[in-house]
């Protein structure tokens, strides 16, 4: 990779990390999307992701276990299955044409969770220990496949089944994300055994982007306009992605 486009990118992947931070997400479709315009290949962009993924959770796991809004007992049955299901989907390398379009459709479902209005905060009932179990192995399943966290379908259904409150539901999801993000990604290094040597200076970017986002953003974007612009990106790349373009 040249030092422009790397340069290129590392731009991008703080943008998003400082964006997604500021909305409570760690940022894998993002990344996923920055990495799929700039060209690179599927084996390349799924690590890098987890990776960047997992940075980026870290922060904001400890921020909302410091608020106290971070809940273990409603964790733990979306998370137990969720974790060998993502070291799986790591392990697995699907066929490139299929990936792709697997991929492209995740990054469009993402666009259209951020367009879309989350219900109010109301009372919230723990889902059944079966309904976790099953939400959370498939989670982690696609999450590995994909190179994501899982937050991006986790949440959704938190706030919209009424399983948590938006901020209980943003801490479970953020340690999710975590969790699933490292067992993906020793999946993936147990699969191929190699691994991108421009990692560190997106690590940078990222963890630059997280701190800053997750610290200031928040207070002084508003969220709305940030989650137009970021679905517009991840509408650009999941269609690339999805339909060949």
């Amino acid at each position: 990779m040249t030092p422009d486009l790397l340069l290129l990118l590392c731009t991008g992947i703080f943008l998003i990390a400082f964006l997604y931070s500021s909305v409570g997400h760690a940022g894998a479709s993002g990344y996923i999307a920055v990495m799929t315009l700039i060209g690179l290949a599927p084996a390349t962009i799924k690590p890098l992701a987890l990776t960047l993924n997992i940075l980026v959770a870290t922060i904001g796991s400890w921020q909302f276990w410091r608020a106290g809004h971070f809940s273990g007992r409603l964790l733990w049955p979306f998370a137990v299955l969720a974790l060998p299901m993502a070291f799986l989907g790591g392990y697995l390398n699907l066929p490139t044409p299929l990936f792709k379009v697997l991929l492209g459709a995740v990054l469009l479902y993402s666009a259209l969770h951020l367009l879309l209005k989350p219900p109010a905060d109301s009372d919230a009932t723990p889902p059944s220990l079966p309904a976790a179990l099953a939400v959370g192995a498939g989670i982690g399943l696609l999450s590995g496949l994909t190179g994501t966290g899982g937050g991006i379908f986790l949440t959704p259904l938190l706030l919209f089944m009424h399983w948590a409150k938006a901020k209980q539901a943003a801490a479970v999801s953020a340690v999710f994300i975590l969790l699933n993000s490292s067992a993906g990604l020793l999946g993936s290094l147990s699969s191929s055994r190699t691994y991108p040597d421009f990692g560190l200076e997106l690590l940078a970017a990222a963890g630059i982007g997280g701190l800053l986002g997750s610290w200031l953003g928040s207070r002084r974007l508003e969220p709305r306009l940030i989650k137009r612009f970021l679905a517009a990106v991840l509408v650009i790349a999941g269609t690339k992605l999805a339909f060949a373009l």
